[in-house]
């Protein structure tokens, strides 16, 4: 849930020079990361070693999760059939209290007081944990990275990487206190910390809940995609597991996964597969060495079925991997928590407007440059984009904007439309903004953040480009005015009478 206006929050990020600091350094090397293994990838196509370059692949897995969502009820129908055949409960959740109470009928009646989670978009929608705690029992992260933030008492800032806004100071002192003693910030330090208090979680927890990435339909299999073995750990050692999944998750055959996980690992992480893949069908058979007694899988609607059918149907084919938020100026700029809601970046900045309500979250479809990178890398080809600005449309025909920024824009289409009023406010801006720049008067800097008058605001955080000491139009009427200049040129050239015999379409001499 949001903690104060969106500005304000915003204001908290941009103030925060660690936050940005940490924000920059992650996503640019996930980012490299991500380039190197499509390159990899396309190399690979060429020796035939890979279903092809990021583009056909993309357009495979695309097709495969479109298909899946306009055929929702049939794979729905044909998932929840099969789990159950192989010895797996099913529950259809509307809403988050549905989740909550079959999840806590299930520790009740298990006499479960402490439950191991692995990572789940999901489960933090409908606040499990928070919940859960209410009730008597222990939650407890087991991701990486979910962990710190469990400790931090915050919410998850990525899709992928829930820390990315710690340092590993920060890191350090949080896990100092769990220890009750102080530790040094390096990597197996800190892992090794992680590992020891957890071990001991997992072997005690009567409940084990995870997510699912897919579900596979023609044969009930939930596909688990971490880095981590503490999913399997989850799924495989409590005698309960319990996979809380949205509805959209579903895909049709165990065929469709190839495309799909090589596009995820390479667009989350730039890894050319991740660490582990596990793939889970039933619950412990007789004779099987391991495994939960139990699993029950939850389906999560929580208003995604009205968005099906919908323009923005398309948003439910997301798989997750994060690659918008590693590449959105913004994101990058503020972080996952100034969006105030579970998902953040470009894609959360679409689909918590359509889950959460428009009204209360309408400020989040401004929070995008519409520089069209989110679809770049965008493993399914979501326009995220085009759906940010259907949202800012819908915002404007329901008068959600402010009074000052509507006529702002009248007052900016008014004058753009008249060349004389485009031509004054040019020369106004570039008055405006002597004192506001930084770097030489030739135009090369940039304004300050504080920016001018009442563009402010809307100049913190950015580097905001200054104007040229002269437009265009009035260098291209000093290069007409020349006699022998680049412009007399083009113009002696067009005026020229055509010489016969000239080349033509078939050669040398017309040819005809």
């Amino acid at each position: 849930m949001s903690a104060g206006p969106f500005t304000e929050r915003v204001s908290r990020a941009l103030a925060d020079a660690r936050l940005r600091g940490a924000l920059r350094f992650t996503t640019d090397r996930l980012f490299r990361m991500r380039r190197q293994a499509m390159e990899v990838l396309r190399a690979s196509a060429e020796q035939g070693l890979a279903l092809g370059d990021f583009e056909r692949v993309r357009a495979r897995a695309a097709a495969i999760r479109q298909h899946a969502v306009a055929h929702l009820d049939y794979y729905l129908g044909q998932a929840a059939e099969q789990i159950q055949r192989r010895g797996g409960q099913v529950y259809f959740a509307r809403n988050a209290e549905d989740v909550v109470r079959v999840v806590l009928e299930i520790a009740r009646r298990r006499g479960a007081d402490l439950v191991v989670k692995s990572k789940s978009m999901a489960s933090e929608e409908v606040h499990l944990n928070q919940i859960l705690a209410r009730a008597g029992i222990e939650a407890v992260e087991s991701d990486l990275g979910e962990y710190i933030v469990q400790l931090a008492g915050e919410t998850p800032s990525h899709i992928i990487i829930p820390a990315i806004h710690k340092t590993r100071e920060q890191v350090a002192e949080l896990f100092g206190r769990v220890i009750g003693h102080a530790l040094s910030a390096d990597t197996p330090t800190l892992t090794a910390v992680a590992r020891q208090v957890l071990r001991e979680k997992f072997l005690r927890a009567g409940i084990g809940v995870s997510g699912a990435n897919f579900v596979v339909a023609e044969t009930g299999t939930l596909v688990l995609v971490t880095n981590e073995g503490n999913g399997r750990l989850v799924s495989s050692v409590p005698p309960v597991h319990v996979a809380i999944v949205g509805i959209e998750k579903v895909i049709p055959t165990l065929a469709d996964l190839s495309p799909l996980l090589a596009v995820l690992a390479r667009s989350a992480t730039g890894q050319q597969i991740t660490t582990y893949t596990h793939l889970i069908t039933g619950p412990r058979r007789p004779g099987e060495l391991d495994g939960p007694e139990e699993l029950h899988v939850v389906f999560l609607d929580n208003g995604r079925s009205r968005i099906l059918g919908s323009e923005y149907e398309q948003v439910l084919t997301c798989i997750r991997c994060g690659a918008c938020l590693n590449v959105c100026p913004v994101y990058r700029q503020i972080g996952g928590h100034a969006y105030g809601g579970v998902y953040s970046g470009p894609i959360g900045a679409v689909i918590t407007p359509l889950l959460g309500g428009r009204q209360e979250w309408s400020d989040l479809p401004m929070a995008t440059s519409l520089c069209g990178a989110c679809h770049e890398v965008c493993p399914v080809g979501i326009p995220l984009h085009d759906l940010l600005v259907r949202l800012r449309e819908e915002n404007v025909a329901a008068g959600r904007t402010e009074g000052g920024e509507r006529l702002a824009m009248r007052l900016l289409a008014w004058a753009w439309s008249r060349p004389w009023a485009y031509r004054l406010s040019g020369r106004i801006a570039r008055w405006l903004q002597r004192g506001f720049f930084a770097g030489s008067a030739a135009g090369d800097g940039c304004w300050s953040e504080r920016g001018p008058g009442p563009l402010a605001a809307w100049a913190a955080g950015r580097q905001v480009p200054v104007l040229a000491p002269r437009s265009f139009r009035e260098l291209w009427g000093d290069l007409v005015a020349e006699p022998a200049g680049p412009a007399a040129a083009v113009r002696a050239a067009r005026e020229q009478p055509e010489q016969s015999g000239a080349s033509g379409p078939d050669g040398p001499g017309g040819g005809r």
